[in-house]
């Protein structure tokens, strides 16, 4: 798919989208599901599946099945890597609505809509270069990535201790005015 949902510069014949996965006439509302898609939107696979397991909206239990769709999608279609994916686009666009009414005062009837909802899910692998990006951005910012838990504590604890040992050396240094040390 092409188009402003994608935010694609080109529209070359040939040239993938990524893989998608369409879910049509849910019935829910297109704005419930949106405030779920907004929490995965260019998240990697499996953060995303992660993020959607613990949201307790109806509406991310159907959005969940519908990323494990994409990710199948994409690793029995177009031979990808699961690991290597990620949700490159997701949106809710309107669906028909059902018109139902129920009786109401003096003779009147009150209209019900029942609305629905297409939901897509567009999931791609990231491109070196992207990966290269990200991977810069998570050293910058100091969160490597470690393999197991106990690296991560030794870590965390060098990186809180580091300040302290520096007050501790600039309080040591101190004198009174008197001249004598504290």
């Amino acid at each position: 798919m092409t188009g402003p949902k994608l935010n694609e510069a080109t529209n070359k014949v040939g040239v993938s989208s990524g893989t998608r996965a369409k879910a049509m006439n849910v019935r829910m509302s297109a704005s419930k599901v949106r405030v779920v898609l907004n929490h995965i939107r260019g998240k990697e696979v499996k953060e995303a599946d992660d993020l959607l397991s613990l949201i307790q909206r109806d509406s991310a239990h159907d959005v969940r099945k519908l990323l494990a769709s994409a990710v199948a999608n994409a690793v029995n279609n177009d031979n990808k890597d699961a690991n290597d994916l990620f949700v490159k686009a997701c949106f809710a666009d309107e669906g028909p609505t059902m018109k139902r009414f129920r009786p109401r005062a003096k003779g009147r009837a009150g209209q019900i809509l029942k609305r629905s909802c297409h939901i897509t899910i567009v999931v791609e692998t990231m491109s070196d270069r992207a990966l290269a990006v990200r991977e810069q951005s998570i050293e910058a910012k100091g969160n490597v990535k470690t393999a197991s838990r106990s690296s991560r504590v030794a870590a965390s604890r060098a990186r809180t201790e580091k300040p302290a040992t520096e007050e501790a050396v600039e309080t040591t240094d101190t004198t009174t005015e008197s001249g004598e040390e504290n």
